[in-house]
């Protein structure tokens, strides 16, 4: 069986490395700098190390003409919003372009959309798109397919060859074919789902329902904060509870939750319904960054306050900035005519430059600041002690901790007094 892979990201190339185990399989790719770095053993994902590139038999090309006729393509490219929070379904629909013009109708392909989508996606729009670009009949000369990505990024214990994997076919003999695909992956089994639309919904709440408990977290956090009661210490008394569910304040950006929302409340509104819970929770966590700048603001207490920001990815320990919320909080810093130094070890300098307009610096740990604000909890920041974190600010400076990555500092700066904690 020949498979084509579509988009090389953090869901198509784990998914490609596998499949190759146990197919032949074609990583098709648009950026041909993504396959160049590949072909040389680079990741920028952090994905897949260079020992499992060199070992997959993982065929690698920017060219559609370069693949062979297959008996399946899966389109795993991203679904972003746009400046209005509408789906931006462009790379989706250039993706089924490109697979309409490779299908092969003697081969029957079965085509397999990963991308998260609100429900009547696949069906609605890219089935027809396909006919139409192809000249050819879904259900007689190609088929649809669709099993949600569940790739976390930086997670290296809920990969893709271990999860559970819901999939639905357009037909029960569609989905019993890729059963066989996934099945042949995982160890986690394969989910079937009563439709194409089940499916998609299932992974678009999926996401829904972390953002609208964060939102939660976020809201209450500014509720206590008004009482100088830290969050912390509630979820800590909270948490003893069997049944308390353990979500964490913070700020929701990425490629997923702080994005696939939109597609919910997109298709909600289309359909004549107001998403009132949705929405609510998508306000509050956007509008978290500015909050966090307005208190960082009232704690420096000091015009021009030179300030360091640490971290810029999305989450810790990756180097994705895609959608980054860090970035709501540096503008809103430097609105308040702060001087902001950015400091991420993961992230790519061209791409902090290209995406936010913003100057990595490389060696911002080693000078002295009014403040110090870690706001995304990579490993290097953890590991950073008291010693080195007060050297970090002057005399009476503040440190924030947004994810309470140093929960023993405050009694540890208490010693001395000369510098302030704050961890929300």
């Amino acid at each position: 069986m020949n498979i084509v892979v579509l988009g090389l990201g953090y869901v198509g190339l784990p998914l490609a490395i596998e499949l190759a185990k146990h197919f032949n399989v074609w990583g098709l790719d648009i950026d041909r700098g993504r396959i160049q770095e590949l072909v040389d053993g680079y990741d920028r994902t952090n994905e897949v190390d260079a020992a499992a590139l060199s070992a997959s038999s993982l065929r690698l090309t920017d060219r559609s003409e370069k693949c062979p006729s297959a008996e399946v393509y899966i389109v795993t490219v991203p679904t972003p919003i746009d400046q209005l929070n509408q789906p931006d379904l462009g790379p989706v629909i250039s993706a089924t372009k490109a697979v309409a013009s490779m299908i092969d109708p003697t081969l029957k392909p079965l085509i397999i959309y990963e991308s998260t989508v609100y429900p009547g996606v696949t069906e609605d729009i890219c089935g027809p798109l396909l006919e139409t670009q192809s000249g050819y009949t879904q259900s007689i000369d190609f088929f649809l397919g669709y099993s949600p990505e569940r790739i976390n990024p930086g997670d290296k214990e809920h990969i893709v060859s271990r999860i559970t994997k819901v999939i639905a076919g357009e037909s029960t003999e569609i989905t019993e074919k890729l059963a066989v695909i996934y099945g042949a992956i995982t160890t986690g089994g394969v989910f079937r789902a009563r439709s194409i639309k089940a499916a998609e919904a299932a992974k678009v709440i999926e996401n829904a329902q972390r953002d609208i408990n964060i939102a939660f977290m976020n809201e209450i956090t500014q509720i206590f904060n008004r009482i100088d009661l830290s969050i912390w210490d509630v979820l800590d008394a909270a948490g003893t509870k069997w049944n308390f569910l353990p979500f964490q304040p913070g700020l929701v950006g990425g490629h997923c939750i702080g994005v696939d929302p939109y597609y919910l409340s997109y298709r909600a509104q289309q359909l004549g319904c107001d998403p009132q819970v949705i929405l609510s929770g998508r306000a509050v966590n956007d509008g978290m960054g500015s909050w966090l700048a307005e208190q960082i603001d009232q704690k420096v207490n000091k015009k021009a306050a030179r300030i360091l920001v640490m971290g810029l990815t999305f989450k810790e320990n990756v180097p994705d900035l895609r959608n980054s919320k860090v970035i709501d909080v540096i503008r809103a810093l430097e609105a308040k005519g702060h001087l902001v130094t950015v400091h991420d070890p993961l992230a790519d300098p061209a791409e902090a430059k290209r995406e936010y307009a913003i100057d990595l610096d490389a060696n911002a740990l080693s000078r002295n600041y009014d403040a110090a604000i870690a706001l995304v909890s990579h490993n290097e920041y953890r590991l950073m002690d008291c010693a080195l974190l007060q050297a970090l600010v002057d005399e009476g400076g503040l440190i924030v901790d947004l994810k309470r990555i140093w929960p023993d500092l405050p009694e540890q700066l208490s010693e001395n007094g000369q510098r302030h904690y704050w961890a929300m």
